[in-house]
């Protein structure tokens, strides 16, 4: 989860045959797929001596600046963030193990590629992602992990990330650095959807890295609520990141975001229009969290998703609605 595997954005096109440079942070993906054969980078460059400039945590008057390369372990424990972000705090604590996140750095971590077994074992050669043109051997194999929402015909792996949803959920930016220069753009438009192409898995150009997430207000009312097979050290079958604003029991904005049921980092905004300038009932915990899931199309082994997710989506917001801020 550490390294910015696909920041050279060549490399996410396809690296099993595109003979790309790859930049090695803290390496827990990277090395990872190296020892699958998944990946076969050219050659690996060490980013560490960057994190100088880019592992910085600035909490500001009304904003929040994240470099890329700071730990997942010290932005999660940062009292700032715990106390104005918590949505971010918690997604971070959620994912991987101690260990993991000691090492992993941010930007790697949202760059993370897809833990469908289909990518991740070679001797699977229809695999669109690994092999454009091949086939998807999930779409009749065993999907129980795999996608609901943002699927295509080419691809239903799921994005496998926790920090990606608080990202998405609170409209950050993302800074890119290249040899052209720094250019922002929205967390938002990082990830692209599988669609006829899904072996190009972000918008990065070749040549460029993430450089910081800067996320503009403060979110105290935020959370983030993960469902999975164990208590720790596992991905989410189905989480929702969710960032309130409740005054005088109205809610005045809501963000809602979704993992482990899409092919990217999954913004609900059917769920924030059902919320926005209503009063918080359960009823209305259960239009928002079916509104979420309206256009979601489960497959075999995956369409307990649906329904775990609308579960997940309503506890989200009712714990995001009773916090005492």
């Amino acid at each position: 989860m550490a390294v910015q595997a696909l920041g050279v954005a060549a490399a996410a096109n396809n690296p099993l045959t595109q003979a790309t440079a790859q930049p090695l942070a803290g390496g827990t993906t990277l090395i990872d797929l190296m020892k699958l054969d998944v990946m076969r980078p050219a050659a690996i460059v060490d980013i560490n001596p960057l994190a100088q400039g880019w592992s910085a945590i600035w909490p500001g008057e009304g904003n929040l600046r994240l470099g890329a390369l700071a730990k997942m372990s010290d932005v999660a424990a940062h009292d700032e963030i715990q106390r104005n972000y918590p949505v971010i705090a918690n997604s971070l604590k959620l994912a991987a193990s101690a260990q993991l996140r000691n090492m992993a750095t941010l930007g790697g971590n949202v760059m993370q590629r897809t833990r469908c077994s289909y990518f991740r074992d070679v001797s699977y050669a229809n695999c669109n992602k690994r092999n454009p043109g091949s086939g998807c051997a999930a779409m009749d194999g065993f999907n129980r992990m795999h996608a609901v929402l943002g699927t295509s015909d080419q691809c239903i792996a799921t994005y496998p990330g926790d920090f990606a949803q608080s990202l998405i959920a609170l409209d950050a930016t993302v800074e890119i650095t290249g040899k052209s220069g720094t250019r922002s753009m929205p967390f938002a438009e990082l990830h692209k959807a599988p669609g006829n192409t899904p072996e190009i898995e972000t918008t990065l150009q070749p040549g460029e890295l993430i450089s910081a997430f800067v996320i503009s207000g403060r979110w105290p009312r935020s959370v983030y609520l993960k469902a999975r097979d164990r208590q720790s050290y596992e991905f989410a079958l189905s989480s929702a990141a969710v960032a309130l604003d409740v005054q005088d029991g109205t809610i005045r904005d809501a963000r809602v975001a979704l993992g482990g049921v899409a092919t990217v980092p999954w913004r609900a905004r059917e769920t924030e229009a059902q919320l926005r300038g209503q009063k918080f009932d359960d009823s209305l915990a259960q239009r928002a969290a079916d509104a979420a899931f309206a256009d979601a199309k489960g497959r075999q082994h995956n369409s307990f998703k649906i329904a775990l997710g609308k579960r997940v989506v309503a506890r989200a917001l009712q714990q995001a609605v009773t916090m005492e801020i």
